[in-house]
């Protein structure tokens, strides 16, 4: 089963196949109905017409044959009656013994009983909360989703209905219109390109005419695609696995929201009981020191930090050292973002990697690109670019919720393969949220996957 099915079934109770069966079914019993109706009506005739010929006289020999049915019955009653009496007799005896033994039985297993029932209701009620909360949380989630990419599935969906509404036939120019589309909704050109291509072969395969199936089957393919180019892809994020501390390395162009991404992710280990430390790393770009101080008085978690103008790596250099010394569970690291001094900016992500990897083999755990979800595009080639040059390990993907281009999902999975882990679906502390794709997909094409083939 595809993801389009899997999110299709989850939200609605049935899949594609499910609602086609469905339809079969009341085809048939429709069908069903019809011949019933035209099987009744010919019976009614019949009967009219039996009613209409004449009837033969038997009533004496009828009345003679019920004479003798009504005294064969009085007969057989008396006889029942004298054995139900005797029967009777025994019955009593023999309850009135089993009832003596019942009560004894009851009178030694009442203790046992209240014992067993206070057990399992108090393992039920224990069984029933967690069970509801998880229910709770994993609600949450989906209405976050949901809210979060609403103006994003709106867009969408109103190309998507624009471009259908002038559907006329699957030609060469409904092609043309749909890749135009799909750019536009930023799924990427790579992407726009395949499912227009593997369109045509659907089409001539199932010779496909009504809207209604055009639409369904770009939408799943959109949807089923992004699942089969994610089957090896990791969205967890990977954390220490002896007591040293898990370093996160944060990079992407500035503006992106860095500096808001490492304050709410400290927000959420800290109310995990976990110990965080911050690191001020991006030491050039104007107010970014104080900004991230500020996000540590917030979020109540200490930040390393120099002077303007210092060397990220020797700030990076102290942080892992006093990471160390003072037992911290979480490093999170700060970094410049200069991308038109894009050398420049290499070497640097390059010396501070280093500068962690001396002091903690096993770190950074993660390097996290950080990019603006509302850039669309521009995003992409951002992370084409430090892709080529920084061994990103997971992108992190802000303002999603005030953006109509969440289709860059589609595209950083189909061209880049690299895992987004994170993503942004409010202002709050805690809308920074794991990414989990089943999520984002339904909530970017909610209406077109729960109201399709319906």
């Amino acid at each position: 089963m595809g993801l389009f099915d899997r999110i299709k079934k989850a939200f609605t109770g049935k899949n594609d196949e499910e609602v086609k069966e469905e339809k079969d079914q009341q085809e048939v019993g429709q069908e069903s109905k019809e011949s019933d109706v035209e099987s009744a009506s010919e019976d009614i005739a019949k009967e009219e017409s039996n009613d209409s010929e004449p009837a033969t006289d038997n009533k004496e020999t009828s009345s003679d044959e019920s004479d003798v049915t009504e005294t064969d019955e009085s007969n057989a009653s008396s006889a029942d009656e004298l054995n139900s009496e005797d029967s009777q007799d025994e019955d009593v005896s023999e309850a009135s013994d089993s009832s003596v033994k019942e009560n004894e039985e009851i009178d030694t297993s009442d203790e046992s009983e209240e014992d067993v029932e206070e057990q399992s209701e108090e393992s039920g009620s224990e069984e029933t909360d967690s069970d509801s909360e998880t229910a709770a949380e994993e609600t949450d989630d989906v209405q976050e989703y949901d809210e979060g990419l609403k103006k994003s599935r709106t867009s969408f969906s109103d190309r998507f209905n624009k471009f259908l509404a002038n559907f006329r036939s699957v030609d060469e120019d409904f092609f043309d219109d749909l890749e135009e589309l799909l750019i536009e909704s930023d799924v990427g050109y790579e992407t726009a390109m395949r499912i227009s291509d593997e369109l045509r072969e659907e089409v001539k395969l199932k010779n496909i005419k009504k809207r209604s199936e055009v639409s369904d089957v770009i939408v799943q393919k959109l949807v089923d695609m992004y699942d089969e180019e994610g089957k090896e892809e990791d969205n967890s994020l990977h954390f220490s696995q002896d007591k040293t501390p898990t370093v996160f390395l944060f990079v992407g162009v500035n503006g992106a929201g860095k500096t808001t991404t490492i304050g709410k992710l400290a927000h959420r280990y800290q109310a995990e009981d976990k110990k965080v430390l911050l690191a001020a790393g991006d030491t050039f770009r104007a107010g970014a020191i104080e900004q991230l101080q500020e996000w540590g008085r917030r979020v109540d978690v200490p930040v390393e930090a120099k002077a303007a103008q210092t060397d990220p790596a020797s700030v990076v250099y102290d942080a892992v050292q006093r990471a160390i010394k003072e037992d911290f569970d979480i490093l999170l690291v700060d970094t410049a973002g200069r991308l038109q001094n894009k050398q420049n900016l290499m070497r640097e992500l390059e010396k501070i990697k280093r500068v962690i990897t001396r002091e903690l083999p096993e770190s950074p755990q993660e390097v996290l690109l950080v990019l603006d979800g509302s850039t669309g595009q521009n995003a992409l080639s951002q992370a084409k670019q430090f892709n080529e040059t920084t061994d990103v390990s997971g992108i992190v993907l802000t303002k999603i919720d005030g953006s109509s281009q969440g289709g860059i999902v589609l595209a950083i999975r189909n061209e880049l393969h690299i895992p987004v882990k994170l993503v942004g679906l409010g202002e709050q502390m805690d809308d920074l949220r794991d990414f989990d794709a089943e999520k984002f997909i339904y909530g970017l094409f909610k209406e077109l996957i729960v109201g399709s083939g319906e």
